[in-house]
């Protein structure tokens, strides 16, 4: 990997890193469990790893913005996540930043 590679690469984790509490918490509006974050995430094309969605919703839950809830009627228990009311209300100023950030930056860049 070359230099400029190597900078794009640390970039692209910087950019990854400031965005995926936002869609993680958008994506938990319905009940859902870890390995569908990863997949649905992933089919939306933001691939993320298993050992980095599954600390994440521990630290939401944390933080009061998810909870979750055991679902054990089938053979394989899962753990479901939902927004709270804290989470969808910072998950609302979240967005309106996101919205116009990206408003701001694509006038900057196209400056």
């Amino acid at each position: 990997m070359n230099e400029l590679d190597e900078i794009y690469a640390n970039f692209v984790v910087e950019l990854r890193r400031g965005v995926t509490n936002l869609v993680v918490l958008s994506q938990c509006k319905q009940p859902s469990y870890g390995y569908q974050l990863v997949k649905n995430l992933a089919d939306s094309g933001i691939p993320l790893e298993g050992n980095t969605v599954y600390p994440l919703l521990r630290r939401l839950e944390d933080q009061e913005l998810l909870r979750s809830d055991w679902d054990t009627s089938t053979d394989k228990p899962r753990k479901y996540y939902q927004i709270t009311e804290k989470g969808r209300q910072l998950l609302a100023r979240i967005t309106s930043y996101w919205r116009n950030s990206i408003k701001n930056i694509e006038s900057i860049l196209e400056a």
